[in-house]
């Protein structure tokens, strides 16, 4: 290594969405960074296409939800169709329902969000974007990080080090391998085609997800915005993408859905092969080094999780790591975030294989079974709900989701984003801090020790939404973290605002702009 480096407090390698979500949450408390990735601009290709209510609420903290929304489109729901596109069950999502602010499913095209957010990286003073490097290495030394690349523009071996290392590099991580971690496979993999194309024709079709079950050739087809359409159709042994290579050759598969619309109307975006497996890292962390996103897992699409998980990973550990840079935590805290990660992401993954099988999985018999239960399913309020429902599981017991708080059913979930103050929602109240909601009026010494530990009082009424959010599960207060997750709740105040962490952060949304 040369004698004299480029040092940062972290070193990001990644410029997907996962290390641009750190890097802006970085960005905001203060914290330079640089990203490192071997694309010198954003990857031009779709991917992601879905995002739930609360990571468009991880975006709104990082002020681009007006942004997303004109790049976005909302989408309506779940339809179950057979090969003939026969509609066997409908779950509509009501469009009123937004617990976050945001609507609970939303379309989108991965290069525009990727745009959006290097756009606002570049007017942030602190982050350091270096695109042509191909890291090779990163290793822990005794109180920094070694990241070694290849500067792909002139061939030369370089390394810069950090304080902390962020791996959002990607499903062939580099940095899972450097600290030796390894993927488990949870049984799962499949091969699928996906198509996307572009047009101007109205295909007059359901606004909503498309779900073909079918054993023969499940798919998938859903509208992301104006004139962009994408289609996933389950490989056969004996097929490959080379098969399917052009507008004629995909064209057969797609005419259920295109009617009359002309051939020359049709622009074929791409048609790939991708590989759908469910996969979990054994290890997130090792000392001064992390892996976010599909460095640590990989999920099958079937619940549109997969870009939403990577940004959950910077959410959950962003905050924790400016607590102990800053001093507030000790370095042991930092175990909780693949403490309450792995146990999450797992269980997500795990929905997504179980509703894949169900959609797609069997034979003749299934198919069958399928066409007489689905419409049923789709007339049960209670089934229709939990498939349109977009809330994900509660977080598993660490340091910062006290076991004892678990009975009251809050701990471990996100606090819903109502408003709460003459337009304000809660994420307006104490961006990036700490939060002590209660339904009880802190006395003067109460709301002191608030104050002093570094968080917010939040005093609402019982009968405002957020009141009785904590009624129903019969609870007068609860601590709502910086990644607005409950910490703790309880019955009394006294008992619990001593509780509170204390961290000083500060947050920098303004003032580190250039």
């Amino acid at each position: 290594m040369p004698e004299s480096v480029d040092h940062h407090p972290v070193v990001i390698i990644g410029s997907g969405p996962t290390g641009m979500t750190a890097a802006l949450l970085l960005a905001q408390y203060g914290i330079s960074c640089s990203i490192m990735d071997r694309w010198e601009g954003v990857y031009p290709q779709p991917r992601a296409v879905h995002m739930d209510d609360e990571v468009y609420r991880i975006l709104g903290g990082l002020g681009l939800a007006e942004e997303f929304a004109a790049i976005s489109r909302p989408a309506r729901g779940l339809q179950l169709v057979d090969r003939r596109l026969t509609t066997l069950a409908v779950f509509d999502r009501d469009p009123d329902r937004r617990p976050h602010g945001f609507p609970q499913a939303n379309m989108f095209d991965q290069p525009d969000l990727e745009h959006l957010m290097r756009s606002r990286l570049s007017s942030l003073a602190g982050v350091h974007v270096a695109g042509g490097c191909t890291v090779v290495d990163v290793a822990n030394r005794r109180d920094h990080c070694v990241v070694t690349y290849l500067d792909t523009r002139s061939g030369e071996r370089c390394a810069v080090t950090a304080d902390y290392v962020l791996g959002c590099d990607g499903a062939n991580s580099v940095v899972r391998a450097s600290i030796g971690s390894r993927m488990r496979d949870l049984g799962f993999e499949q091969r699928w085609l996906v198509i996307d194309i572009a047009t101007e024709a109205e295909l007059d079709l359901w606004e909503g997800v498309h779900q073909v079950c079918d054993t023969e050739r499940a798919a998938t087809y859903m509208r992301i915005g104006d004139t962009r359409y994408r289609w996933e159709f389950r490989l056969r042994d004996n097929e490959t993408a080379d098969d399917f290579s052009d507008l004629d050759s995909v064209r057969p598969l797609l005419s259920p859905w295109l009617g009359t619309a002309d051939r020359d109307a049709l622009h074929l975006i791409r048609s790939t092969e991708y590989t759908f497996r469910a996969r979990v890292v054994d290890r997130w962390r090792d000392r001064r080094i992390f892996v976010l996103g599909d460095a640590a897992h990989l999920t099958p699409p079937f619940i549109g999780q997969g870009m939403g998980a990577g940004v959950r990973d910077a959410m959950n550990l962003v905050w924790k790591l400016v607590g102990v840079m800053i001093g507030s935590f000790a370095d042991d805290t930092l175990d909780s975030y693949e403490a309450e990660r792995k146990p999450h992401v797992t269980s997500s993954i795990r929905l997504a294989v179980a509703i894949g099988r169900a959609m797609t999985g069997g034979g003749a018999i299934t198919d069958a079974v399928r066409k007489t239960v689905a419409p049923v399913l789709g007339h049960l309020p209670m089934i229709g709900a939990q498939v349109t429902d977009s809330a994900s599981p509660r977080l598993s017991p660490s340091y910062f989701v006290t076991r004892k708080a678990l009975s009251r059913g809050l701990a471990g979930s996100l606090c819903p984003n109502v408003v709460v103050d003459r337009g304000r929602r809660v994420d307006d109240v104490a961006p990036g801090c700490f939060l002590f909601v209660s339904t009880t009026p802190l006395t003067r010494e109460q709301n002191t020790e608030v104050v002093r530990r570094g968080a917010t009082a939040l005093e609402v009424p019982q009968s405002s939404e957020l009141g009785m959010w904590l009624h129903r599960r019969r609870a007068v207060a609860a601590i709502v973290r910086p990644d607005r997750t409950v910490m703790a709740a309880g019955r009394s105040v006294p008992s619990l605002h001593t509780r509170l962490p204390s961290c000083a952060y500060r947050i920098v949304r303004s003032s580190g702009d250039r």
